[in-house]
């Protein structure tokens, strides 16, 4: 039997769905519903290319992420309670560096694909994921880290 400290912060995993989600409904928005013109030329270019830089940089996070959680042998899952506060590596510029990850992926996605749906819908999909996902992870490692938690929460933002 778990504890109240044990109890996972959530039994559905939000965030990835909320994500994959975004990103399906822009590319068929795009592809089926009311395409978007995009950015022509030298500033498309451009475009292209932040947003491969972009999603460069949120794989990067990534494995960074993993590694530092792999490292402090705690879970990655958002449906599992945490073990250990992590504070280092990409949690020492953002409490959900992975959230943080899978937004810059679809705006990079967007920018990369040409497709202006996918703009919003990242913006979207961080939305629901604080309220649906982080509100209730935050609340979960208060209960169990206490007042590490909370000085972790006063000097590192939730995003940026």
């Amino acid at each position: 039997m778990t504890t109240l400290q044990e109890k996972p912060p959530s039994s559905f995993p939000w965030p990835p769905v909320l994500y994959a989600v975004a990103i399906l409904s822009a590319l068929s928005i795009q592809a089926w519903v009311y395409p978007l013109p995009w950015l022509p030329g030298t500033v498309g270019g451009m475009a292209f290319m932040a947003g491969l830089l972009l999603i460069a940089a949120a794989v990067f996070i990534d494995v960074r992420t993993f590694a530092e959680l792999r490292r402090h042998k705690t879970t990655i899952l958002p449906t599992k309670a945490a073990s250990r506060l992590v504070t280092s590596g990409p949690f020492s510029f953002s409490r959900n560096p992975i959230y943080l990850s899978n937004t810059m992926l679809t705006v990079g996605l967007g920018l990369a694909l040409g497709n202006a749906w996918l703009l919003p819908a990242a913006f979207l999909a961080a939305y629901a994921v604080t309220k649906l996902a982080i509100e209730g992870e935050e609340k979960h490692l208060a209960r169990k880290f206490g007042t590490a938690w909370h000085h972790y929460a006063k000097k590192v933002r939730r995003w940026l």
